[in-house]
């Protein structure tokens, strides 16, 4: 199967539910589960999951540390913040508000 497009406006919801969910990632974990739950059907671009990340740490949605991991590598790690959870929430009713009314629609045809 194709690996499809973010919607617009999707990622940052997907980036919060991640973090709620899972705990303090770093950015390639972040990516790999989000194409894991996906079954695939989702691709995230280093492109643009790091502009998503940065957008969501200066909304104060996430916070970030620089840690040394088992392996003696620096990595950035992102963990949700409680005006991100409530963000996420937020985001959440949104995100299903719209889709049932797409889903309406769609079954008209």
């Amino acid at each position: 199967m194709a690996k499809a497009t973010f919607p617009q406006g999707s990622l940052p919801l997907l980036v919060l539910k991640i973090l709620a969910q899972t705990g303090p990632q770093h950015g390639y974990a972040i990516t790999l589960k989000i194409e894991h739950l996906s079954e695939e059907a989702l691709s995230v671009e280093e492109g643009s999951l790091y502009p998503a990340l940065h957008r969501l740490e200066e909304a104060g949605w996430i916070q970030a540390e620089w840690v040394v991991t088992g392996n003696k590598r620096r990595a950035r790690i992102y963990e949700i913040t409680a005006a991100g959870r409530k963000q996420l929430h937020e985001e959440e009713q949104r995100w299903r508000t719209a889709t049932a009314a797409v889903d309406r629609i769609l079954r008209l045809a």
